[in-house]
């Protein structure tokens, strides 16, 4: 039924200074290297009892967000972009039961895992849940109907394709998707509290990817050029394991330190050799310990 795209939520994208950048982007100053496998040994913890309290390793721990939408609003239509982002969202009518009990997630190495489904009407009402607070006095928008189809979604072991609910909205052609399985977000790691006399340090990875056996190379955003370079960095990731996860630390070794460089990023990536292979764990983010996405070959 045409192709789905997940809502492109607002990110923001740190980009790394050539030199004098916070700790991690150029070595480990603001408290060294210790200070970061505290920081790594600490979103072990958190998510350890995340799993714990979700009832066990779930098999399925999708990142990022549950609802995402299809198409694009009209030019008439752009003040709804508030009223999607904040869920306000009411359903004019009934809306439909999960035709089967359960929903099938099958990933891209053609693993499966079935789940129960749940109605469109509480898939609606994760939608509201999880808006963002307060959107002023944005309009609420009617949803007219809901069916039931996939979409595909990055986990901690790799894109999955998902059962979810699609729903038509009054007044535009864009559609509003929501995963539909149980067990969507069991597992929910809270990261710590901001404290900016004491901000977590380390560069932040945003994916993870297992070429084979041990080794996991994690990508990230760091200088454009290799340490041999002026303005240049190299990059070395540590990992720090759990039986339930693995935070991975990138230390930078930079040309040298007291250059005055541009504040450019670029996709860099960094490899590391695990203790133990990584299996159906997650990789965490040293900085809050948040899980990242796990691409290409997971086994």
């Amino acid at each position: 039924m045409g192709r789905m795209r997940r809502a492109a939520w607002v990110a923001a994208v740190v980009l790394v200074a050539g030199c004098g950048s916070a700790d991690g982007g150029r070595g480990d100053a603001g408290g060294g290297g210790d200070r970061l496998r505290e920081q790594a040994e600490a979103a072990l913890a958190r998510y350890d009892d995340a799993v714990t309290a979700a009832g066990g390793r779930p098999k399925f721990v999708p990142v990022g967000e549950l609802t995402g939408v299809i198409g694009d609003l009209e030019p008439q239509n752009g003040d709804y972009k508030l009223s999607i982002g904040a869920g306000r969202f009411v359903a004019d009518g009934k809306l439909p039961e999960a035709p089967r009990a359960t929903g099938e997630v099958v990933w891209a190495d053609k693993s499966r895992l079935a789940l129960p489904l749940v109605s469109a009407e509480q898939a609606l009402a994760d939608v509201v849940a999880g808006g963002t607070p307060d959107c002023g006095e944005c309009e609420t928008l009617e949803v007219t109907g809901a069916l039931l189809a996939t979409v595909d979604v990055p986990t901690t072991r790799g894109r999955a394709t998902v059962p979810a609910w699609v729903f038509s909205v009054a007044g535009t052609k864009l559609r509003v998707t929501r995963v539909a399985v149980e067990g969507r977000g069991a597992v929910t790691v809270t990261p710590p509290s901001w404290d900016p006399d004491n901000a977590p340090g380390g560069l932040a990875i945003d994916s993870a990817s297992v070429a084979g056996g041990n080794r996991l190379t994690v990508g990230f955003t760091g200088a454009p050029e290799a340490g041999d370079v002026p303005c240049g960095i190299d990059y070395v990731a540590e990992a720090v394991e759990s039986v339930n996860a693995v935070a991975v630390i990138v230390r930078a070794d930079p040309h040298d330190a007291n250059e005055t460089c541009t504040l450019i990023g670029a996709a860099r990536t960094a490899t590391v050799e695990l203790a133990a292979p990584l299996g159906e764990r997650a990789v965490l983010e040293v900085q809050q310990g948040l899980p990242v996405p796990l691409t290409g070959r997971t086994r």
